[in-house]
C-alpha cells in the first residue's frame, strides 16, 4: 500500500539530492574536484571575526542569521497570540479570522506590501517617521536594516501557522490541571513554566522543524522585498551560480544544513517521547 509513496519520495526527493551531491564534485569534463565549493564560497565573500579567528562565507552567515532571528521572533509572537486565543473573550472569532489573513496572502503580494512600506522614498514607514517628527531611515542602506525588514515580512506571513500549531497544543491541555494548580497556590508564571511549556514540547518541536526548514530555504521574499542582490543566502547562491556544477555545490551545502537541523530536532523530539 505504501509502495507508490515510496516511489514518489525516492524519485522526487532522494534521487535529485544524490544527483546534486554527486554533481557538486564534478567538472564539465566529468573529472572530480572541490572547485565548485571553492567557487560558491569565494564568489559571495566572507564575514570575518578577528576576535574568534573565524571566517564564515557570507551566504552561510546570512542564512543562519535570518533563520535564527526569524524563528525567535515568530515563536515569541506565536506563543503570546496562542495564549490569548486559548482563553475565551469577546471578539475572539473575529480576531482569529483577521489574524489568519496573512497566512493566506501570496508571497508575491507580501513582498510587494513590505517593499512599498519600507521604500526609502515615499514608503509608509518613513512617512510615519516624518509625521511624528523623526528622520526617515534608509532601510536598504545597511545590512541590519535590510535584515530587519526581511524578517518582519517573513514573520508577518508565517507567524499564523506557528500560532495554529501552538494553539492546538494549548487546547489539548486539560483545564482541570490549571484549576488544580490554582487551588494549590500556583501563580501565572508557575503555571506557564510548569504546565504549559512542558505539555507544549512536542508541538514546539513540530513548529520549529516546519518553519526552520522553510527559513533555510528563504529566497522569494528577499528577492521580492529587494529586487536586486542585497542579502545573499544559500538559496540565492544556488540561483545566482550560472554554471550547473557550482549550483549543485550550493544545493548540497543547503541540503546538509537542512538535514542537520532536522536530525537535531528529531533527536530532541525522540528524547522528549522517551521521558
Amino acid at each position: 500500500m505504501i509502495l507508490p509513496a515510496v516511489i514518489y519520495v525516492t524519485y522526487l526527493a532522494f534521487y535529485p539530492a544524490i544527483e546534486a551531491v554527486y554533481g557538486s564534485f564534478q567538472t564539465i569534463r566529468g573529472t572530480y574536484t572541490v572547485y565548485n565549493y571553492q567557487f560558491v564560497f569565494g564568489t559571495f565573500g566572507r564575514i570575518e571575526f578577528p576576535a574568534l579567528h573565524l571566517s564564515i562565507p557570507t551566504p552561510i552567515y546570512n542564512t543562519f542569521v535570518i533563520t535564527l532571528t526569524a524563528l525567535v521572533l515568530q515563536f515569541s509572537l506565536a506563543l503570546i497570540i496562542a495564549s490569548l486565543l486559548s482563553k475565551p473573550f469577546k471578539g475572539r472569532a473575529a480576531f482569529s479570522a483577521l489574524f489568519l489573513i496573512p497566512f493566506g496572502v501570496a508571497t508575491v503580494v507580501t513582498g510587494l506590501i513590505f517593499h512599498n512600506m519600507f521604500s526609502t522614498y515615499g514608503g509608509y514607514a518613513n512617512s510615519f517617521l516624518r509625521a511624528i517628527g523623526l528622520r526617515p531611515i534608509n532601510w536598504t542602506g545597511s545590512y541590519w536594516t535590510s535584515t530587519i525588514v526581511l524578517i518582519l515580512a517573513d514573520a508577518w506571513k508565517n507567524t499564523p501557522i506557528v500560532t495554529l500549531i501552538l494553539l492546538a497544543g494549548m487546547t489539548s491541555i486539560s483545564p482541570d490541571i490549571y484549576s488544580q494548580s490554582m487551588v494549590d497556590g500556583a501563580g501565572v508564571f508557575q503555571r506557564f513554566f510548569r504546565i504549559t511549556l512542558p505539555n507544549l514540547k512536542g508541538f514546539i518541536v513540530i513548529a520549529l522543524m516546519i518553519r526552520g526548514i522553510s527559513e533555510f530555504n528563504i529566497f522569494a521574499m528577499a528577492l521580492l522585498v529587494y529586487p536586486y542582490q542585497l542579502l545573499t543566502t544559500m538559496t540565492y547562491a544556488l540561483y545566482d551560480t550560472v554554471n550547473a556544477h557550482p549550483s549543485y555545490a550550493a544545493g548540497s551545502i543547503l541540503l546538509a544544513f537542512v538535514l542537520i537541523f532536522a536530525v537535531i530536532i528529531m533527536t530532541y523530539r525522540g528524547r522528549y517521547r522517551g521521558v
